[in-house]
């Protein structure tokens, strides 16, 4: 795939923090900034029709990932606006949604002679996230970097078991102690389209990649391992280096994963997300000086008030320290019930009290 070359970058605070270089502050965005939360992203569903047609449509993905940017200048990254749902769809299982029920796929794979079928995709299926990556780059005309994404191989085959998400998993981690060999089977073909995927978005423009391991911390001890962990080894070791020959950083989150720390830190990434569950203090203190962090407040705490927001702001903050190494965000993704004014409370604190701890 052939290479994008974009304009320099007017502000690298978010890259240089995963990089644990120094900065004047702390670096901000939010998971799903683009979203429901957003009047202007509500009326653009309205144009373009479902949430994949939003996703298929370059220029479509490119307004609504511009969105938060222009309505909050505080935020220092963008991310592409797509789903982790578009690579086992590229792999033939037929996602769609369906309306209060999230998304669900047409095929599963629960048979074996399906599971053997399963191979990595031509990536021409995913062109149009690769559309939507190169047009955001020049969109965004080096006001910020652009974060493209993938789910994890693990969190990816507990949709392609189970056909939806947010189950108990049974049949995902059936397979996992019944007939271990095929859902590592289903892994390796995962993580494989993964790499290609994530390199090929990295050719397009992205310049830092982030997987989501959304159902990690469904896994016990050993199980997290064997089944998530090592695939996004994997990944991370097999991602390309972008036009100017320079490392893409990447952030490996898994939701609950707070067991896992130390041994997530040791994989090769730049960054370990954080859900809200643990103190961002502590995990700077297990995981030392080998990665950065990125969290960790809890979303529900911007339904509350301006005040509320800024006090828990500002303990976040003072527990992760002075120095660099922190990318201020939300332990998971913000809620379509947020106040937009309450997002914008959330990055005035950050800026606010995040300063004393960069000088």
């Amino acid at each position: 795939m052939q290479r994008t070359t974009m304009t320099a970058l007017k502000n690298d605070t978010f890259l240089r923090a995963l990089m644990r270089q120094p900065t004047d502050y702390t670096p901000v965005w939010m998971m799903r900034q683009a979203g429901r939360y957003l009047p202007e992203y509500r009326e653009s569903r309205k144009t373009a029709g479902s949430f994949l047609q939003l996703c298929k449509n370059a220029q479509f993905a490119t307004d609504v990932t511009l969105q938060p940017l222009d309505r909050y200048p505080l935020l220092d990254a963008a991310i592409l606006f797509s789903d982790i749902l578009t690579v086992p769809d590229a792999m033939g299982l037929g996602l769609y949604f369906e309306e209060g029920e999230g998304p669900k796929f047409e095929r599963t794979l629960q048979l074996e002679a399906d599971i053997q079928k399963l191979t990595v995709p031509d990536m021409a299926k995913l062109q149009y996230v690769f559309d939507a990556v190169s047009n955001i780059r020049k969109a965004l005309n080096g006001r910020v970097p652009l974060i493209g994404f993938s789910g994890s191989p693990w969190t990816l085959a507990t949709y392609m078991v189970e056909g939806k998400g947010g189950t108990d998993f049974l049949n995902t981690k059936k397979l996992a102690y019944a007939r271990p060999e095929l859902l590592h089977h289903i892994l390796e073909v995962t993580a494989q389209t993964v790499i290609q995927y994530l390199n090929a978005q990295i050719a397009a423009g992205a310049q830092a990649v982030m997987i989501f391991d959304s159902w990690g911390g469904a896994l016990s001890h050993n199980a997290y391992t064997e089944f998530s962990l090592n695939y996004m080894q994997k990944i991370v070791a097999g991602l390309t280096k972008n036009a100017e020959g320079k490392k893409v950083p990447s952030i490996v989150f898994t939701k609950g994963g707070a067991l896992w720390l130390e041994a997530q830190a040791e994989i090769g990434a730049d960054a370990l997300g954080l859900d809200w569950a643990v103190d961002i203090g502590s995990a700077r203190k297990r995981v030392g000086d080998k990665v950065a962090l990125q969290g960790n407040l809890d979303p529900a705490i911007l339904l509350s008030t301006p005040e509320a927001i800024e006090k828990e702001v500002a303990s976040v903050l003072a527990s992760y320290g002075k120095g660099s190494g922190h990318v201020f965000n939300l332990g998971h993704g913000i809620t379509q019930w947020t106040p937009p004014e309450n997002a914008a409370a959330m990055l005035e604190a950050v800026r606010k009290h995040s300063l004393q701890y960069h000088q």
